[in-house]
């Protein structure tokens, strides 16, 4: 899909980002890094992290381009293996699924979850012999998806997401639905 050439990729944001950086005023903070704002075709977005564990199990990635934007917040938990995987996968299943019908929707924000959860579990089967653990990580997924005009929020998880706008009317909304196994797909 032409909308999201050329796409600039932020996934895997580091700390490194910000310390070699060129601006001496600054005083880093190994366990706090951040993006300022920066522009989109629908905006502005701007991000931060703050490691909380000795590893960082969470990832976040926004890509744009010309007609869209996509944002992805990973809380991985047991490990980053199901977090580092999804932002490897879930993009790439998304544009995908997208080229294939031509459009963005549900169904096909659906289509990538799934496709990117069916690589993760294979991936598990594959590994299980050489890294049990790989079967006892997780990830919350939390996305959204600018195209067209049109806000997708896909959620699977506990992950929460505020919606905000800046103009003449301004206003916030938290999106306060979540996902688990007791509860159906979202």
């Amino acid at each position: 899909m032409a909308c999201w050439r050329p796409v600039r990729r932020y996934a895997r944001m580091s700390k490194d980002d910000i310390l070699n950086d060129d601006d001496d005023s600054a005083i880093p903070d190994s366990l706090l890094w951040s993006r300022d704002l920066e522009k989109h075709s629908f905006g502005e977005f701007s991000f931060a992290v703050v490691q909380a564990n000795e590893v960082i199990e969470d990832y976040s990635q926004v890509e744009t381009g010309r007609d869209a934007t996509f944002i992805g917040v990973y809380d991985g938990h047991g490990g980053p293996d199901a977090s580092r995987f999804i932002s490897d996968h879930l993009f790439l299943n998304l544009m995908r699924h997208a080229r294939e019908r031509g459009t963005i929707s549900e169904e096909i924000l659906r289509s990538a979850f799934s496709a990117t959860e069916d690589g993760f579990l294979t991936l598990v089967r594959r590994s299980c012999g050489i890294k049990p653990l790989i079967a006892a990580v997780g990830s919350c997924c939390l996305v959204g998806v600018i195209w067209r005009g049109m806000l997708y929020v896909a959620n699977l998880g506990d992950s929460r997401a505020v919606i905000a706008s800046l103009g003449r009317s301004t206003w916030s909304m938290a999106y306060q639905r979540h996902h688990s196994g007791l509860l159906p797909f979202l």
